[in-house]
């Protein structure tokens, strides 16, 4: 495990081409139902990690494994991979990475885990638990303490891409009899599975990484309070280039501000 100090930031939001658009048809998909039932639950996994970081490719090896394997019974495990930027100065530029993700992990420190620090590789289950992301059998015991909470939020999202931008209409709203005791944020991260890279410099030089649910962009798309318990809109993010549209997943969570829970999630794939 690498640690490195930092100081506590805010949650940084990733800008890539936001904006509201007509929507069309396209795939849908819906949070499964509430825990309780026989479906499973969501559980969102977050990876903090960097190509610069020797100790991160077993964790991302873990975070491969979990989505395809989706080992917790009462868990439908959602992966995503956040390349934090402050290896970067260490010798090799991780492609993938943004300081925003970095703020975000700063953010969960600062907000639940109040250690003072940040390391990679970490794995945030929930935004409740955090674990050494290389630690299998932790990250499975943590994924199952998540799955075993209520899901308190439903969310439905439908997706429509091609090369000119991915637009995502997201719905959400509390469960039949749930009240919301604070603001809840609506965030939509889009995701690039398959992806390989060959690292020439750092402590990874002359390696070929492989990496899962990449996050290319991550950011908050709207709030709901005890006032305005109910979200829906249309985001439309611009594609780059260096994008495979075939690989990609979009994840739409609903997350606490001020806890950092994730309440329900849902996953799709563009059409």
């Amino acid at each position: 495990m690498r640690q490195v100090w930092l100081g506590i930031g805010v949650l940084g939001v990733a800008a890539l081409g936001l904006g509201a658009a007509l929507y069309g048809s396209g795939d849908r998909a819906q949070a499964p139902a509430a825990a309780g039932t026989r479906t499973r639950a969501p559980v969102v996994v977050e990876l903090f990690t960097s190509e610069g970081c020797s100790s991160c490719p077993p964790a991302d090896r873990v975070l491969a494994r979990l989505a395809a394997d989706q080992p917790v019974q009462t868990a439908h495990v959602i992966v995503l991979s956040e390349h934090v930027d402050y290896w970067n100065r260490l010798g090799w530029r991780d492609p993938f990475s943004s300081e925003a993700f970095s703020a975000r992990q700063r953010a969960y420190d600062g907000a639940v885990f109040r250690s003072g620090q940040v390391y990679t590789p970490q794995m945030v289950i929930g935004g409740q638990l955090q674990v050494v992301g290389s630690d299998y059998p932790a990250v499975v015991d943590a994924i199952m303490q998540v799955a075993a909470q209520p899901q308190p939020f439903s969310l439905t999202v439908a997706v429509n891409a091609d090369r000119s931008g991915i637009g995502v209409h997201v719905a959400a709203s509390p469960a039949s009899g749930t009240a919301i005791a604070g603001d809840v944020e609506v965030v939509v991260a889009i995701a690039e599975d398959g992806l390989t890279r060959e690292v020439r410099a750092g402590e990874n030089g002359g390696k070929t990484l492989s990496h899962t649910g990449v996050a290319r962009t991550l950011m908050p798309v709207g709030r709901l309070t005890p006032r305005l318990p109910r979200f829906e809109a249309t985001t439309v993010v611009a594609v780059k280039p260096e994008w495979n549209l075939a690989r990609m997943r979009v994840v739409a969570f609903a997350q606490e501000v001020e806890s950092r829970r994730v309440l329900g999630a849902v996953v799709a794939q563009p059409s």
